[in-house]
């Protein structure tokens, strides 16, 4: 599916296209979910490109760790969520009885709010994923360590360091080993959840900047508290409220001009 036409917004779908020419990765059509009786998200329409960073905000209990999490299924650890609707990866439905969860999650990888790396070595983190997938010669391996390293624009801090325990590394590059991880079993699409809210501006402002390198070869969408962070590093920005998308366009149209008086209100710190 690809798009020729000029940046136009859709308001009844919020699907926004581009002037460039770009394939949508994820299309999202009529999604709902509930965790129990409680709905969380409510007739989500939402196209998703590729090789661009699409930031989620809004205000907190609004939906937007939820959607994400259901662009991998991981929503469904939870036993009282129920969905219906669809949602397309590369044009399969994630939701079809025939798509192995498992595939899913090797194309669609996860940073999490919280650095969470497994208490071992820097090295065996990396090799975690490829070793999963059969990997086993040491020398394809540590290519892989370096590269996903490198990717994640911290080699250079642990080269020499890649024997300690990633315990030991600070916040900010504990989450670089996260996303050095995700790299190694090369995802087509990375989901990032709040992925700086627990680090220093420092630590935040080099994991702004890995994002903005990684979108070259990844499609990247980042939930975010930070409206700064989200005008600073996104293409497209989605406004979520109540579980509902009020807003989705390009994010210097959404945080200059937008649509919607919700929008407005949010933005400019009239309530959230």
């Amino acid at each position: 599916m690809k798009s020729e036409s000029v940046k136009t917004v859709d308001k009844g779908s919020h699907n926004v296209q581009d002037k460039k020419e770009k394939n949508i990765v994820y299309h999202t059509k009529n999604l709902n979910l509930w965790y129990g009786n409680d709905q969380a998200l409510k007739n989500i329409d939402l196209d998703i490109y590729e090789n661009e960073v699409t930031a989620i905000i809004g205000p907190s209990g609004c939906g937007k760790s939820t959607y994400i999490k259901t662009l991998n299924r991981m929503v469904e650890l939870i036993p009282i969520v129920r969905t219906s609707g669809e949602i397309l990866y590369r044009g399969k439905n994630i939701f079809d009885k025939s798509y192995r969860v498992e595939e899913l999650r090797t194309q669609v990888g996860m940073v999490f709010q919280k650095p969470n790396p497994f208490p071992k070595s820097i090295y065996d983190n990396i090799a975690y994923g490829p070793r999963i997938h059969g990997i086993r010669d040491k020398k394809v391996l540590d290519e892989i360590v370096e590269k996903s390293l490198r990717g994640a624009a911290i080699w250079d801090e642990v080269k020499d360091r890649l024997n300690e325990n990633a315990y030991g590394l600070s916040g900010g590059q504990q989450q670089r080993i996260c996303i050095a991880r995700c790299l190694a079993i090369e995802p087509d699409v990375i989901l990032m959840d709040e992925p700086t809210s627990a680090l220093d501006p420092i630590s935040t402002l080099k994991v702004e900047e890995l994002v903005q390198e990684l979108k070259k070869n990844y499609s990247i969408i980042i939930v975010t508290h930070n409206m700064q962070q989200a005008a600073r590093i996104s293409d497209k920005t989605a406004f979520f409220l109540n579980g509902e998308v009020i807003e989705y366009t390009a994010t210097d149209k959404l945080f200059s001009n937008p649509s919607d008086k919700r929008t407005e209100d949010y933005i400019t710190g009239r309530f959230g």
